[in-house]
């Protein structure tokens, strides 16, 4: 069979989707409408641009190349299995994973503890069945679509239309005023929010296990699973789109509502309290359940295969066990500590990786042998300083007030994109023509 039925294409686009729809996506589109307000469309689309835009690339690039290590690979072999190892490890056990379960238990326990309550055990309880079911789950990588596509994507959907209808039928206000930057420059500052979210380091390592479901029913020939990745992809983007204007209107409503909000999650419980009362924490708190549930299964799965595929003397159950013990007792005691240092890690690789995923749909770039290791070298030492001189990890006279004083937090973030088009441009100049059979 070279391609899927068009119910099972949507299967696969909703665990996709799933999977990359975690606690992170919840918070930063209500954010956006509260602080944006009545210019929440054009905000939302920069958010869409980058929060939509380059996950869906990056599953295309990942599918196309076959594999991240030969995406990576293009730059050099070395950078290759560094680049590929400290993406699954800082967007697995060592940061996403930890925080699926310590993010759900806050929003979906913590509401109804009472003061006396041990909220320590009852978090480590919590945890260690958190982690019992994704570990479960994750021991058929190949099945996810059965659950996360059939099942838990549904009722996440269903959960938060509940909450978007609720929100249409019964607004406590109409759309707010627009706040700070969102005022100014809302595409911008969208498009910078959704920078933030740094899906597109997940985009690299779904391809993996989208591969795998995609087998698994039956379509086998290589380029007609990077056909069905791609459908794939465009449907989750298309169901992102989606979620993300409902949720971005509840924000935008809270922020009419309730004036300026700290962030998107006090606006989320603000507006369910309301609107539901007590049931409306309980409806937020499945939410946050649903969603934190399916990106662990995802996560937990992709580094378990991964893992087992280099070191192949641990099978991909052992490895899905130690990962998901590994982020339990990381989500219960040294959560703050690793954070510490895998957050500036993923500042320091996502330039990269964006890079690599846009150098992919030029095929230019692979017939000039230069441009993809000079590109990745300047984005990265670029990344790299930026990261130590503004996160206090060391001072760099000069440098490191200029970027604190004179230039805004969230436009550091992208300092990169000059030197990359730089090493772009030298990469491109500096490589001997190519061959007319490379032609």
């Amino acid at each position: 069979m070279n391609r899927l039925s068009t119910r099972n294409r949507m299967l696969v686009g909703l665990t996709l989707f799933s999977m990359f729809f975690g606690a992170g996506n919840l918070i930063f589109p209500p954010y956006l409408g509260a602080m944006a307000g009545t210019k929440t469309p054009l905000a939302m689309l920069g958010f869409a641009i980058t929060a939509i835009g380059f996950p869906i690339l990056g599953v295309i690039a990942v599918a196309h190349a076959g594999s991240l290590d030969e995406l990576a690979g293009r730059v050099h072999p070395v950078f290759a299995k560094v680049f590929t190892l400290l993406i699954y490890l800082s967007i697995g056990p060592c940061l996403a994973i930890p925080r699926t379960a310590s993010t759900s238990f806050e929003m979906a326990v913590t509401p109804f503890l009472s003061g006396d309550a041990s909220k320590t055990m009852i978090q480590l309880i919590y945890s260690i069945l958190f982690f019992a079911v994704a570990f479960y789950v994750s021991l058929s990588p190949e099945k996810l679509t059965h659950l996360l596509g059939r099942f838990t994507s549904p009722c996440l959907l269903i959960l938060i239309g509940i909450m978007f209808v609720g929100c249409l039928l019964a607004p406590p206000a109409g759309y707010g005023e627009s706040y700070g930057l969102y005022a100014q420059s809302p595409v911008l500052q969208g498009f910078l929010g959704g920078y933030q979210t740094m899906d597109a380091i997940a985009a690299l390592n779904f391809g993996i296990i989208i591969a795998m479901n995609i087998n698994n029913r039956g379509v086998t020939e290589r380029s007609a699973v990077v056909k069905e990745i791609t459908h794939a992809g465009w449907i989750a983007g298309l169901i992102f789109l989606v979620v993300y204007g409902a949720i971005a209107h509840v924000g935008a409503v809270a922020g009419g509502a309730y004036g300026e909000l700290a962030d998107g999650t006090a606006a989320l419980t603000a507006i369910t309290r309301d609107l539901f009362g007590n049931a409306g924490i309980v409806l937020l708190g499945l939410i946050f359940l649903l969603a934190c549930l399916n990106t662990c299964i995802g996560l937990i799965s992709c580094c378990s295969e991964y893992f087992s595929q280099i070191l192949p003397r641990f099978s991909q159950r052992q490895w899905a066990f130690f990962f998901a013990f590994v982020s339990m007792v990381i989500s219960n005691a040294g959560l703050s500590a690793i954070l510490a240092v895998s957050v500036p890690v993923l500042g320091m690789i996502y330039p990269p990786a964006l890079v690599l995923i846009l150098l992919s749909f030029w095929d230019g770039a692979r017939k000039r042998k230069l441009v993809y290791p000079l590109a990745i070298a300047f984005t990265s030492v670029t990344s790299i300083i930026v990261v130590l001189a503004t996160g206090g990890f060391m001072t760099i006279p000069g440098l490191t007030s200029f970027l604190m004083d004179s230039i805004p937090a969230i436009v550091r973030e992208l300092l990169w994109v000059g030197p990359a088009l730089v090493g772009i441009l030298l990469g491109w100049f500096l490589s001997p023509a190519p061959t007319a059979e490379a032609v």
